[in-house]
């Protein structure tokens, strides 16, 4: 009994929830009615109102989305990854920069996603501002950094030092996936960095012993690596007698005569403390002995580089069918990477020769950084006007680049030494970054095509210890999208032409309905 009669009061108290639910609904349903009504009577059936209220609404819209620009809010960011969002990383990077930096987008509208994510880092550091200007804003900044008229830069300045960017350096490309993958923060981050710090890194370029300089075939080069925060010098060994303390990297380029022994013992003295090198060399048309040289190279366990050159016969690995411009297959390393793996260009390039034997007792270890197809081949004959190897040739893979790493010292678990390496960077190439011009109707030297520059110039950030200034990627992409013709004729209608329909609907109405008065 006192179960039912529990059951029928549960039963009750529904009903009457249920009852007042009702009430409530009803209620609101006419209070929601009541306010259309009064819309309808005060504001719809007077023409006047109606278009007062509808540009109200537009106003309101409006003064929305200009408080927004002017509170220059973040931008929600609803991709999962958070694409569009500064990451903790670059924030960390950048909270304690102590100076002022300017980044200036010159020829990008307000509304760019690039600018939009650069704005954030004054989130982080109050001192670091990003803004959109133009060439009528700013010429001076045009003048100053070479920006053509008509094009666009990114100028991330602190102070007497700047570093410039463009658009084609804030992407990079996935060949395996078919994307377009960002890298502005890594890029942005990078340059603040590079334009705030008071460690530059020195880098010596050798002279005297090659057909190639800063100031002949490798201008380019020059520039760059100026861009790039570094400062540049040459190096007269035999003024010197010595590779300076201050440097970080030596770059020995295509020595077409031998060492003299000044060099060749101040350049083994740079090796045994630890110096590191970026050697690019071409391949040679005529025989030369360079005993020298060869014992330099030695010491990382390369052989002396043999008169010839490498042609390709795959023809998804040369550039328009031409067997000496080869496009290298390029190596897992924090230096290629993130390089477009069909966008690096070799023109002539020469085998690296490596003792495999010898790496092991040399205490060096190799990484190859670019490799040529198994179907290439090595010409000694350069009389031979063959496409495809003839008796004699060498064929297979050959090695065009490679990291070898050299331990001088090893770890000292109980003193907490950390071990002595000195690190050789070698490519059997020197044009792909000069200013050697691919095609003769090109006006653009090899290295300025992006990849070459990438190559050469993330080399040298890896020997100097700067692995920030090394191209990267984010962790994960999005394809670019560009509207249709189509697709963006319907946009333009949606946002303009929809909200003039509305108003002209509602003036049509008020007409009618003021005849029938």
């Amino acid at each position: 009994m006192k179960e039912k009669k529990e059951k029928k009061e549960k039963i009750k108290q529904e009903k009457i929830s249920e009852e007042k639910k009702g009430k409530e609904k009803v209620k609101k349903d006419k209070e929601t009615s009541k306010f259309v009504q009064k819309i309808k009577q005060k504001w719809l059936i007077d023409g006047t109102k109606t278009l007062i209220l509808v540009l109200l609404i537009i106003a309101v819209f409006l003064a929305i989305n200009i408080g927004m620009q002017t509170l220059d809010l973040t931008p929600i960011d609803l991709t999962e990854e958070k694409l569009y969002t500064l990451t903790d990383e670059s924030k960390e990077k950048v909270k304690d920069i102590d100076k002022d930096v300017n980044i200036y987008f010159v020829g990008y509208s307000d509304d760019d996603a690039d600018l939009a994510l650069a704005k954030q880092y004054k989130n982080t550091n109050e001192r670091i501002v990003a803004e959109a200007v133009t060439a009528e804003d700013r010429p001076d900044l045009v003048e100053k950094y070479g920006i053509e008229n008509g094009s666009t830069g990114i100028i991330v300045e602190c102070g007497d030092r700047s570093k410039v960017l463009t658009s084609n350096d804030l992407v990079t490309y996935d060949s395996a996936t078919y994307e377009t993958i960002s890298i502005a923060e890594e890029k942005l981050t990078s340059a603040i960095l590079s334009v705030t710090t008071d460690d530059i890194p020195k880098v010596y370029f050798l002279e005297g012993y090659s057909d190639f300089s800063l100031n002949v075939d490798m201008r380019y080069l020059n520039i760059y690596l100026a861009n790039e925060i570094t400062e540049v010098d040459t190096l007269n060994i035999l003024s010197t007698g010595n590779v300076p303390d201050d440097c970080d990297t030596l770059v020995i380029t295509s020595p077409s005569k031998d060492f003299d022994d000044v060099a060749t013992t101040a350049i083994t003295d740079y090796i045994n403390k630890g110096g590191n090198i970026l050697w690019l060399n071409a391949a040679m048309a005529t025989s030369v002995d360079l005993p020298n040289v060869n014992k330099i190279l030695a010491l990382y366990g390369v052989n002396p580089f043999e008169v010839g050159t490498i042609r390709e016969t795959d023809s998804s690995r040369m550039v328009s069918g031409s067997p000496d411009l080869v496009i290298p297959n390029l190596g897992y390393s924090s230096i290629t990477e993130d390089l477009y793996s069909d966008g690096v260009i070799f023109r002539y390039p020469t085998k690296i020769n490596i003792n495999e034997d010898e790496l092991e007792n040399l205490k060096v270890e190799e990484t190859d950084l670019a490799t040529t197809s198994e179907n290439a081949y090595f010409r000694t004959n350069f009389n031979n006007s063959s496409t495809t190897a003839t008796d004699g040739e060498e064929t297979g893979s050959f090695v065009v680049g490679a990291q070898l790493e050299k331990t001088l010292t090893e770890a000292n678990d109980e003193t907490g030494e950390e071990a002595k390496t000195s690190t050789l960077i070698i490519y059997g190439e020197n044009d792909f970054a000069s200013d050697y011009q691919l095609a003769q109707n090109s006006q653009y030297p090899a290295i300025q095509l992006a990849y070459n520059k990438d190559l050469v110039l993330n080399s040298i950030a890896y020997l100097s210890d700067r692995e920030e200034d090394i191209t990267a990627r984010k962790s994960t992409g999005t394809v670019t999208y560009t509207a249709t013709e189509q697709q963006d004729t319907v946009v333009r209608v949606i946002i303009f032409a929809v909200p003039v329909v509305i108003i002209l609907i509602g003036l049509i109405v008020w007409q009618k309905r003021r005849r029938k008065k």
